[in-house]
């Protein structure tokens, strides 16, 4: 960055290296983190003759079975997944979920037991029974084997977040069973997020409640750096550890990734490597990716944020919420930055239709750009220009995908002025691009991956392979009929005055009537009082360098949020307050808050009981 700007994040009120990038959730009190062989030893003295270690695919068993033959060396260790079928059978059995695209998938239905052969499971229930020694199973689907077995065993889950199998995928590890080792990482990706992930998350979401321990596995051997070696807590610390974040507010762990678009603001503000060459993405709210950290004497254990709104849906999401979306969590905030960086690709995303007709999910990816940042001159690309032949365009698209000359975006698609705080809706179906020199918080559905890549500007990705596009679904999702008058009428500047005036004031800012996500954005001097009204509420703090969060009731601790950071206040939570600290330098704070529209008890009291 330029010194000038350098000097204008160090100053004011924003302070470069507040944001947390390590926050944690404590465990309940007098539990404790167990490490290395200590942890073992105590999964040991459980009782059990027979200890099952269900590890989530991505688990290093390598490395795994090395630790427990260094704790444990008087057990047997055995395999499960010995019993697993053969890949090309189940490659047989999942060819309509992987399809020959390099991105795209369909989501798959089934459960773990359909990869195992049934026989052999048995089998090795019964040999396991004829051992006369303790024996530890370790493998996917270890916890198959309960039922088969006639006495009681101890239960072990060894869980991974997702953003630590990619890391892991990019660095060289297979699917699951697979000798894939070095294939694209897109289609590594493809088989986890379409199929693996969805049966895994199936499984484990089983154990949950009888699960006797939780181990780290994304500290053994991990891709990025851990200062820690892998940790273990029981299973009613993590059972009680989720209970307990949906009382109060909460952080997911973010995670950073660099792009060929990428800029240098996050680096800057939030203090981040400086050695990388960019960081594009910040996945600062997205449970599927993200992980949590459960914190408690002794250390910390990583889970898969996934995990909480697996266990707690109701008391996280709210009972209508729940109702809509199942236990999935709907919204979904990330930064994009393009700060001395480049344009986005430019992109559409699927109707609601056509993504759950080709693609299995049952809702789309609606957007939105709030502008943290800007310098000036920066765009945003959005909707078509008045009088766009789509003829005419899909063959610019075409030619620009064949190498035959560049896609000439500025003469098909708007250009708006990008300027801090604005707000640009994106409803499914409107090209769009963040361009260069600026800073987003994107304010999304949840699906992520859906994005139809029209024109990328002629460049490759870090990998040196050409970024995939797909033209044949985009121009299928395009909105032909949003051109300048429509887009300017209902996707840019729509702040509405809700309540208050001047320094104090609550506005609604997005999202357009066909997207899911109500955003208000709140500016206060000292404190501003929230409910969440029986949905989830998730928040970024705008503008101003800190804010507390606190219980009207002291129902949970005060919790301390910094600027950008984005923090989640569960549905159970009911009232809140946002208030400045002692601490804080800012004339005005702001925040905004996204939750899901329809669901608030306020806008329907005949449902009555809002209870778990």
């Amino acid at each position: 960055m330029t010194a000038d700007r350098d000097m204008s994040l160090v100053s004011g009120d924003h302070r470069p290296g507040a944001y947390d990038l390590q926050p944690t959730v404590p465990l309940p009190p007098g539990e404790r983190v167990r490490h290395g062989a200590d942890a073992w030893r105590d999964v040991a003295a459980a009782g059990s003759r027979i200890v099952l270690v269900d590890a989530y695919p991505g688990t290093n068993l390598v490395a795994l079975h090395a630790e427990l033959t260094a704790a444990l060396p008087d057990w047997r260790l055995m395999d499960v997944e010995r019993a697993a079928r053969p890949i090309a059978e189940i490659d047989r059995m999942i060819a309509q979920n992987l399809t020959d695209d390099r991105v795209f998938g369909v989501l798959s239905h089934q459960n773990l037991p359909d990869f195992y052969d049934g026989e052999a499971l048995a089998t090795l229930a019964r040999q396991i029974a004829a051992l006369d020694g303790p024996v530890i199973v370790t493998g996917w689907g270890a916890a198959l084997l309960e039922p088969l077995l006639a006495e009681p065993v101890t239960l072990v889950l060894a869980d991974l977040a997702r953003w630590e199998i990619q890391l892991r995928q990019r660095a060289g590890a297979p699917n699951w069973h697979c000798d894939n080792g070095d294939e694209d990482p897109l289609r590594k990706y493809k088989r986890g997020f379409f199929v693996e992930w969805r049966v895994a998350d199936r499984h484990k979401r089983g154990l949950f409640d009888r699960v006797d321990f939780v181990y780290d596995s994304a500290a053994l051997a991990p891709a990025r750096a851990r200062p820690d070696e892998p940790g273990m807590i029981t299973g009613a610390a993590f059972r009680g550890a989720l209970a307990a974040a949906t009382e109060g507010p909460f952080r997911l762990v973010p995670f950073f990734d660099p792009g060929v678009w990428g800029g240098q603001w996050m680096k800057q503000l939030i203090d981040l490597d400086r050695s990388e060459r960019n960081y594009a993405w910040c996945f600062d709210c997205v449970p599927e990716e993200n992980s949590l950290l459960l914190e408690g004497d002794g250390g910390v254990v990583e889970i898969p944020a996934l995990d909480l709104v697996l266990t707690e849906p109701r008391r996280l999401l709210g009972q209508k919420t729940f109702a809509r979306f199942g236990a999935e969590f709907p919204i979904r905030f990330d930064f994009l930055d393009t700060m001395e960086g480049g344009n986005l690709s430019l992109q559409v995303h699927p109707l609601t239709d056509y993504i759950q007709n080709t693609f299995g999910m049952h809702y789309t990816q609606d957007e939105s750009y709030y502008l943290l940042d800007a310098e000036p001159g920066a765009v945003v690309y959005l909707g078509l220009r008045e009088g766009v032949d789509p003829d005419a365009m899909i063959r610019d698209l075409e030619a620009a995908q064949a190498g035959d000359a560049p896609f000439p975006a500025e003469r098909y698609v708007n250009t708006f002025p990008a300027r801090k705080h604005d707000h640009f809706a994106i409803p499914a179906g409107t090209v769009h691009s963040s361009g260069a020199n600026s800073m987003v918080l994107e304010i999304s559905a949840t699906p992520f991956i859906f994005t139809f890549k029209l024109w990328d500007w002629g460049r490759v990705g870090l990998d040196g392979r050409p970024r995939p596009v797909h033209l044949e679904h985009g121009v299928r999702n395009i909105q032909w009929n949003r051109d300048t008058a429509w887009t300017r009428e209902n996707l840019v500047g729509r702040v509405e005055l809700i309540a208050g005036d001047g320094p104090d004031r609550e506005e609604r800012t997005g999202l357009h009537e066909l997207e899911f996500i109500e955003v208000r954005r709140h500016w206060f001097t000292a404190s501003s009082d929230r409910h969440t009204d029986g949905t989830v509420h998730v928040l970024n703090l705008v503008e101003g360098d800190e804010a507390r969060v606190v219980s009207p009731t002291a129902a949970f601790a005060p919790f301390l949020v910094h600027y950008a950071e984005t923090f989640v206040v569960p549905a159970a939570v009911g009232a809140y307050r946002l208030e400045r600290t002692a601490a804080s330098r800012a004339e005005s704070i702001a925040t905004v808050t996204a939750y899901v529209r329809g669901t608030r008890n306020s806008d329907d009291r005949r449902d009555g009981d809002e209870s778990p």
